[in-house]
């Protein structure tokens, strides 16, 4: 159970999610927030991870740590995408049972769902059909985590929660030319083509697929939120072999309508151009998010908003 003087071992607290969940349990006054760099534990390191946790001994884990990216890097990295997920899991699912941590919220992602999952896509529609191919590598790193968690769940009596996000925007996103999300990459575009006075911006694909997007820091509180969930409540709603939760808006965009959305928050004169030859990843990815506000909790931060302070923040960061 998670009170006030928990000691919470947010692991990944330096990317986009963690660092949002990091702000969130300050400003709620939980006090004993544990981190560690990087360059101090290397969580695809079995022995490192079991060292850290049996010294720090915390007694609740977070997993926010992952290697992460957009459809270029799923497509240019497959084999790290699986393996360096799968290590970092399972190090610390497997290190948290070790030290008797029975507390545990597992991040993923809606990838996880079938390409041609019915829409919107309920928590029952995992492992009914086949993966996107651009994120399949990821993918099923984060459906083995969320087995794993069951797995000790039903043998070990822990409380392992798992919830799965729509795309994120927000605070500490990456704005890598080649490897950032679609919300990033189009800030960066737009900018850069308004600095430059060129007269298009290229969206890869046809701009027909439709997407839903969450601020991260609505992840942040509906992660707090789940967290302190009663075992009793979270049983009336999910089963020991259907336990992870989905978190988003329940509302989606199509990427021409986002980025002309993006093209008004950057105040970018030119035209938008799409490029067919790129490719469009599934048709629609919109979440089910009727199991979270069963449980009380839904999205607050509107996607205009959103854009619009992501985008000042990018060019704080940029200057």
């Amino acid at each position: 159970m998670l009170v006030k003087q928990s000691k919470i071992f947010v692991a990944g607290h330096k990317g986009m999610v963690g660092s949002a969940i990091v702000r969130k349990l300050e400003a709620q006054q939980f006090k004993n927030v544990c981190t560690a760099e990087r360059s101090v534990l290397d969580l695809t390191n079995q022995s490192a991870a079991n060292d850290f946790l049996a010294s720090e001994k915390p007694d609740y884990i977070v997993i926010a740590a992952a290697r992460v990216g957009g459809i270029h890097a799923n497509s240019s990295y497959p084999a790290e995408f699986v393996y360096q997920n799968l290590m970092i899991e399972c190090n610390l699912i497997n290190g948290a049972h070790r030290i008797g941590c029975n507390d545990l919220l597992f991040l993923g992602s809606s990838c996880i769902y079938p390409r041609d999952s019915d829409q919107p896509m309920p928590e029952s529609a995992l492992l009914t059909g086949d993966l996107e191919p651009t994120n399949e590598a990821y993918a099923i790193a984060k459906i083995t985590g969320i087995k794993l968690c069951e797995a000790y769940n039903r043998q070990h009596n822990t409380e392992y929660r798992s919830v799965m996000s729509t795309n994120l925007y927000g605070p500490n996103d990456n704005y890598h030319p080649e490897n950032s999300h679609v919300i990033p990459g189009l800030i960066r575009r737009f900018h850069e083509a308004k600095l430059a006075n060129a007269t298009e911006v290229v969206v890869w694909g046809s701009g027909t697929p439709k997407r839903e997007f969450l601020h991260v820091d609505d992840l942040a509180d509906a992660c707090l939120h789940v967290m302190q969930l009663e075992k009793q409540l979270c049983a009336q709603h999910t089963s020991e072999r259907l336990s992870h939760i989905n978190i988003g808006t329940g509302v989606d965009v199509t990427i021409g309508e986002l980025a002309a959305r993006v093209k008004s928050v950057t105040n970018y004169p030119g035209k938008i151009v799409f490029d067919s030859s790129k490719p469009d990843g599934p048709p629609r990815k919109l979440l089910d998010v009727s199991l979270i506000k069963a449980l009380g909790w839904q999205a607050k931060i509107e996607l205009e908003k959103g854009l619009q302070s992501a985008y000042e923040e990018f060019r704080r960061k940029d200057n």
